[in-house]
């Protein structure tokens, strides 16, 4: 196909703005998808995606069009609307020449539709402004239209309307795709020594997945020459190389195609069944005519880190070879290998959101079938120690507690924590520093009370608030980062009726004043449940922690107490009482004395067992400890 009957585009939008339902209408259109094949959300693929009504992983898909007797080529990259998963966002924009900005017309612009707007003008891609969900009563097209045309600087002509639903302007937003979205051209490429004979290749790898009879099979866009099945190929940054098992493309369903070339998304299979090979950034190139690999992609930076260990000792092995297969699906979350005295092995691990961390970890549960143990979620801080020559404050180095090669004259060492459970006592610590992040919050103006107060409740520092649009406010705030991790999402929506939304990014490290909270079980830290917090909310906290685990932590065969420590002392306590058993049931009649041995004897017993007694805690208990609110 010539590169002038090619489109590549996204769809862009805030969560539950419907994207997911256009692409539907798309794909019907274009008779991409036979009609009895059709579902919703078709393109949403994964199980935990169709549950929850969300897009996890971005999906691309090929149609194929004819306009006015002339065939066209339509890529399309459905993409999340979380902000937990922007970095996916990110990565389809690169590979694509334009974008659908989708906005709800009964909702309006909403904070992340301006980050993932953000997103696009940078990489310099031609922004196609729709409104959704006008065949629905609660619509306000007028409204959300004035707020468009002043975002995006724009006439109303240029704001295309459509319904998801029933497909009314769906259309005419594919011709207008094809009108206005920008062909793909070549890089070109330097002409210092190549072989002429040899065809070149230059693809940017923006996705991949692993299988289990094919390997890695890496998601391309094609931006030089082409690539069959059979060709020697070379990852230009990591030097493996491999033979293209086979090439095609998406239609929704991974479909052989005899190549690709420029212009081209589509995919390749490696046959590589090794982990850490393959990355997204990287660029595919012909092994023996190798061209210089294109820019990539930054790195994500994990927000919340929480520790994930098996249940059972033995499934180590299948956690750590599961935590590979997962990486070449999600490669925003990165895992290292750590070890707990009470826990056993388990690996360290960086999310870019609660959301995030929660999906990963249901997806280890149901697609490798794994019983865990997760840790409560923290951030990372620097803590500056008073003397740092008594390495005895930390019982386990490694990569949990980083120190950074930035010695004083005084001896103190600043050192970065990542675990709660390492988090240095009190008495060892000069100071602390933590994660700020800006944040911005749109809001409708009859709720703006709430929502200060509840900025005020999570240490929040507000700054510039300006109406936006119909009745709605925006509020520019900076707090920290370990508050925004504090189920400041859920109390937003809570405060505001559903319709606050929010978009955020990491600013500078400042001072903190936090302390850390450890939960006893039968006099014995349980490091998944330690947590660093506020020290002017580390009593409210204590108890809260104390009588949710009370609730929830099933009763033993003795007497044991819970108790959460801070600041050198107990700051709250309960007493969870053990079962009881009359061993004298069996008895009737008979001197009182038999009865009294008895009693006595399973006294001594149940101290004993307190003694040296381990108490079970259910893998349940650590995922609704994980949980705010949860009873």
């Amino acid at each position: 196909m010539k590169l002038e009957n090619i489109r590549n585009f996204s769809i862009i939008a805030h969560i539950d703005h419907g994207k997911s339902t256009l692409a539907d209408r798309m794909l019907e259109i274009t008779h991409t998808i036979e009609t009895r094949k059709m579902r919703d959300q078709v393109l949403d693929s994964m199980e935990l995606e169709r549950e929850r009504g969300i897009t996890i992983k971005m999906q691309p898909v090929r149609m194929e069009h004819t306009v006015d007797g002339q065939k066209y080529i339509l890529n399309l990259i459905d993409t999340p609307g979380h902000i937990d998963f922007s970095y996916e966002v990110s990565r389809a924009l690169k590979a694509v020449e334009g974008s659908i900005l989708l906005v709800d017309s009964t909702q309006g612009v909403q904070a992340q539709t301006l980050t993932t707007l953000a997103m696009a003008r940078e990489g310099g891609l031609k922004i196609i402004p729709v409104l959704s969900k006008i065949d629905s009563p609660l619509a306000r097209v007028s409204e959300v239209r004035e707020e468009v045309m002043q975002l995006l600087k724009c006439s109303s002509e240029e704001i295309l309307l459509v319904s998801g639903r029933t497909g009314e302007g769906v259309g005419d937003l594919l011709k207008k795709v094809i009108k206005w979205v920008p062909m793909p051209t070549e890089l070109g490429y330097p002409m210092s020594p190549r072989t002429s004979d040899i065809p070149i290749l230059r693809a940017l790898v923006f996705d991949f997945k692993y299988s289990n009879h094919k390997g890695v099979i890496v998601f391309v866009r094609i931006l030089d020459g082409e690539v069959r099945k059979g060709d020697s190929l070379l990852f230009a940054i990591s030097g493996e190389k491999f033979s293209s098992l086979e090439v095609g493309t998406f239609s929704p369903e991974e479909t052989p195609r005899e190549l690709l070339s420029s212009g081209d998304i589509g995919y390749i299979v490696t046959g590589i069944k090794k982990p850490g090979i393959a990355s997204v950034g990287d660029t595919v190139t012909m092994l023996k005519n190798p061209l210089p690999a294109l820019e990539g992609y930054m790195q994500p930076m994990p927000v919340v880190w929480a520790s994930v260990f098996p249940e059972e000792a033995d499934d180590f092995t299948e956690l750590k070879a599961s935590l590979g297969k997962l990486k070449l699906s999600d490669s925003a979350f990165s895992y290292e290998e750590e070890s707990s005295g009470l826990l056993g092995r388990g690996f360290r691990c960086g999310f870019l959101g609660m959301l995030h961390l929660e999906i990963i970890t249901e997806r280890l549960k149901r697609e490798f079938n794994l019983n865990l143990v997760i840790t409560t979620p923290s951030i990372t801080y620097e803590v500056v120690l008073k003397n740092s020559g008594n390495e005895k404050i930390y019982p386990h180095t490694n990569s949990l507690i980083a120190p950074e090669a930035r010695l004083k004259n005084d001896q103190r060492k600043s050192v970065r924590v990542y675990s709660p459970y390492f988090f240095p006592d009190d008495s060892n610590i000069e100071s602390v520093h933590e994660p700020w992040v800006a944040v911005k919050i749109i809001t409708p103006g009859k709720y703006l009370g709430n929502v200060m107060q509840l900025l005020f409740d999570h240490e929040g520092e507000v700054g510039e608030t300006d109406n936006f649009g119909d009745n709605r406010s925006s509020v520019s705030v900076k707090l920290p980062l370990r508050e925004l991790m504090r189920n400041f999402f859920d109390e937003l929506k809570s405060t505001s009726s559903g319709y606050g939304s929010i978009s955020y990014e990491i600013a500078e490290m400042r001072e903190a004043q936090v302390t850390r909270l450890d939960i006893l079980v039968a006099d014995e830290v349980v490091p998944a449940f330690s947590k660093v917090i506020s020290k002017k909310r580390v009593e409210e906290e204590a108890q809260k922690s104390v009588e949710k685990l009370e609730k929830l932590l099933p009763r033993q065969m003795f007497t044991l107490k819970i108790q959460g420590k801070a600041l050198g002392r107990i700051i709250s306590s309960r007493t969870l009482s053990g079962m009881k058993k009359d061993v004298t049931a069996h008895m009737y009649g008979g001197d009182i004395t038999r009865k009294m041995k008895l009693r006595e004897k399973q006294k001594k017993g149940k101290k004993k067992m307190k003694e040296r007694g381990r108490v079970n805690i259910p893998q349940d208990v650590f995922l609704k400890m994980m949980k705010s609110g949860e009873n």
